[in-house]
């Protein structure tokens, strides 16, 4: 296409490339190619199923690793809105009816002092109303409770991040989403010096309250824990936002005829997670928390994911430095095999048969990130499924995809998708250091055919979206990967607000 000054000066500020521009166009000319299934992870295929005895090895191993000099991290994407949590709350207050009309609404009325937030809802409605919660429920004023709660001149939720929103009660008052990971950091993310790290990705505009709320509240927690925070914060780069089109895949122009780009999804965060230096890495989402009495599981398995990562890696380690010295066996050759092909779950359909050529190649998939992934059992809960699936280098290996990279119209590859039997929360330990302690270049390992196009809306006109490969999807596609069952106590996410009403969320 034929760009304009104005349009060049556009990219220039974005700091895009007409080429990356260009390439982008091309994506939705041509679409994504869906991938090839081979089949459903399932438990004790592909997915480990660790016995009570493993579980507390594995837990002793984490243990051990932490009186290393070791850098952990918690990682924890932040940037999502809240708006989504409050849709039906949103619906209420533009709806004609003054009343609750629908179970959601009722429930949320009902059920309103059990919030961790209540307290500071009512002195909110204090000061703008003149009365409490309670008493503007029982005067009809239902919707100046959720104009308190969502608007600026209240709360202010429907605008904030998750991260800010009061949680949980605790018995040192409510928490907020972002005090529950500093809680979580210090159970099982703290090193030999009783430092905790924790970095989290945030929308620009959110980073100052962000700040301001640790400001206030980490002292508290670095004397209740015995522990000192390290907290940093990153936000996704503008060079990492994608062009939106029209339905003719022309780029969508504002009002003011700019093209209009759009944040690329949470694949963009594979730049925010290779710039962390760091040797052992949790990630996890913001709303993916519970108070403390539902912690101890969370914190057995994360303990559980992270043991196994640094056994892994340190057999792996072992395995590259054998190959390097040129000592390796025939039998250690099959040996590294095995553990490629049992335990790491790549298999290669073309084996060379070389003695050379398959120690090149076992070491070229040795060489790489390496993420051990927790698995809950499908309950219908939203999340990328576990399959083994075709590489583009033609191995087969283990993957979390979503529904929109498997063709729905190949019988096969949906009976597959129907067959699953787990999914993934987002719960992954990962490490980013080779056999020599050097960083991996993350981005180097992005599979870049697993993009994602998306139907939005702006300003009443519709286009498409395109959505970079998902950070735990196509961005991690190249990495080596080990799937583990983990209870589904330990997937609690907040999608509605409603949904801190759940037994789980209550102290």
């Amino acid at each position: 296409m034929t760009l304009s000054s104005d349009d060049i000066r556009h990219l220039a500020d974005k700091k895009i490339t007409e080429a990356q521009l260009n390439e982008q166009l091309a994506c939705f000319a041509n679409g994504f190619p869906f991938l090839s299934l081979v089949a459903s992870a399932t438990a004790g295929n592909g997915i480990r199923v660790v016995s009570d005895e493993e579980l507390a090895q594995y837990i002793e191993r984490w243990n051990t690793y932490l009186t290393r000099d070791a850098h952990i991290l918690k990682f924890v994407p932040a940037s999502g809105a809240a708006s989504r949590m409050f849709k039906n709350l949103f619906a209420f207050l533009s709806s004609p009816s003054d009343s609750p009309s629908t179970d959601f609404e009722r429930t949320f009325f009902d059920q309103i002092d059990s919030f961790a937030f209540f307290g500071t809802l009512d002195a909110a409605c204090r000061t703008n109303e003149g009365m409490g919660v309670h008493e503007l429920i029982a005067a009809g004023r239902y919707k100046a409770v959720v104009a308190n709660l969502l608007e600026a001149r209240g709360m202010d939720y429907g605008e904030l991040p998750k991260g800010l929103l009061l949680f949980h009660g605790s018995a040192d008052g409510p928490r907020t989403a972002l005090e529950e990971h500093l809680v979580e950091g210090a159970l099982y993310a703290r090193n030999q010096a009783g430092r905790v790290n924790i970095h989290l990705t945030v929308s620009p505009e959110h980073q100052a309250l962000f700040e301001q709320l640790v400001r206030r509240v980490v002292p508290a927690y670095e004397s209740r824990y015995g522990v000192r925070y390290d907290i940093s914060f990153s936000t996704q780069q503008p060079s990492t936002d994608t062009v939106a089109v029209d339905l003719q895949n022309q780029p969508f122009r504002e009002a003011d005829g700019t093209i209009l780009f759009r944040p690329g999804g949470h694949g963009a965060l594979i730049g925010n997670l290779d710039a962390m230096d760091a040797d052992v890495v949790f990630i996890k989402n913001i709303d993916n928390v519970v108070p403390d009495r539902m912690k101890p599981v969370t914190v057995t398995y994360k303990q559980l994911l992270a043991g196994i990562l640094v056994d892994l890696h340190d057999r792996i380690s072992n395995y590259v430095r054998l190959i390097d010295s040129g000592a390796c066996s025939p039998e250690q050759v099959d040996e590294i095999d095995r553990f490629v092909r049992e335990t790491l779950c790549v298999r290669n359909p073309s084996m060379p048969t070389e003695l050379k050529d398959r120690i090149a190649y076992l070491r070229r998939k040795l060489m790489r990130p390496l993420r051990v992934c927790g698995m809950v059992k499908n309950t219908g809960e939203p999340g990328g499924g576990p399959f083994f699936a075709v590489d583009p280098d033609g191995t087969i290996s283990l993957q979390i995809l979503e529904s929109s990279q498997i063709n729905m119209s190949d019988p096969n590859a949906r009976h597959l998708f129907e067959q699953g039997t787990h999914f993934n929360p987002c719960d992954i330990v990962c490490a980013l250091r080779d056999p020599y302690g050097h960083k991996y270049h993350l981005p180097d390992f992005v599979d870049r055919n697993t993009g994602f196009i998306t139907q939005k809306s702006k300003d009443g006109r519709e286009l498409k979206a395109l959505e970079l490969p998902g950070l735990w999807n196509g961005a991690m596609s190249d990495w080596n990967t080990v799937f583990v069952e983990v209870p589904i106590e330990t997937f609690n996410p907040v999608k509605t607000v409603n949904d801190l009403l759940r037994p789980e969320h209550r102290n």
